[in-house]
């Protein structure tokens, strides 16, 4: 029996394992009564998912999109890399931007009402089942240098209404002749729903925000922090020195340890 409502993260890889078990770790200690479904492409190994499935994750393996040949070559990572290359941060090796798309099955999830994705380089510091009340489509502002960034949106959180409509309608918008989303699916979906709900920037944290702007960062109102660009997990992490409160904190959710009080740890300009 499932339940109306459910949290969906995408894996296509084995890092991404590693961050969806930290994030759906970080969830059930939210004590959500919604599912916690992961998305999971063929190339990921049965023993990588096992311990997803320990903590009573819905696992369902997806294929890529049926996109066209011409769309593939044009999203493929050379491609795309250098035509939009990213200036702000790293993207890891591991990082493939044809496999974003894949987020886009969250609607085929016709079994529930509402469903918030978030990505699996995300954790969750606190109940957000609230999110399930929100409209087709939420998402938070693409916010991490300057207040210029609250008109563009960010994908790694969103609220959204399954439908199969809504999921052929979108194929048939997303491979036309000649398009490409310099962002994968944030660009298409900002671009689908041209009058998303923008969320507060606490439900979609990024982690650059931490050395970039700290007055905004607030850790009694942080429901969502994600690792956008480099990730927590990564050994040759560029700007570990400069994140290390959150890698640290990632890595205790991920391993199951103790965690901090979020509400008692130093804000960027006291953690310097």
């Amino acid at each position: 029996m499932t339940s109306p409502s459910a949290y969906v993260t995408l894996v296509t890889n084995a890092d991404y394992a590693m961050g969806a078990t930290a994030l759906a770790r970080s969830l059930r200690v939210t004590r959500t009564a919604a599912d916690i479904v992961v998305l999971h492409t063929g190339g990921v190994g049965r023993s990588v998912l096992d311990p997803m499935q320990q903590l009573n994750c819905r696992l369902i393996e997806v294929e890529h999109l049926p996109l066209s040949d011409a769309f593939n070559e044009r999203h493929a990572r050379g491609k795309l890399h250098s035509a939009a290359p990213f200036v702000k941060g790293r993207k890891p090796d591991f990082h493939s931007p044809l496999d974003n798309f894949c987020k886009l099955r969250l609607w085929e999830l016709t079994e529930y009402q509402r469903c918030v994705f978030i990505d699996a380089d995300a954790i969750v510091l606190r109940n957000i089942d609230k999110l399930f009340q929100y409209p087709e489509f939420s998402a938070a502002p693409n916010v991490y240098e300057t207040l210029g960034d609250f008109r563009r949106m960010n994908s790694g959180v969103f609220v959204a209404r399954p439908s199969a409509d809504t999921f052929r309608h979108m194929l048939a918008r997303l491979d036309q002749p000649e398009s490409f989303w310099k962002r994968t699916d944030q660009t298409f979906l900002q671009t689908y729903f041209p009058d998303w709900h923008g969320l507060p920037v606490y439900f979609n944290m990024l982690q650059y925000v931490w050395f970039t702007m700290p007055v905004l960062w607030d850790w009694k109102s942080i429901s969502v922090l994600h690792y956008q660009y480099e990730k927590p997990w990564e050994s040759d992490h560029p700007k570990a020195a400069m994140l290390q409160p959150l890698i640290d904190l990632w890595h205790a959710f991920h391993a199951g340890d103790d965690l901090p009080d979020i509400s008692a740890m130093a804000n960027p300009e006291e953690a310097a």
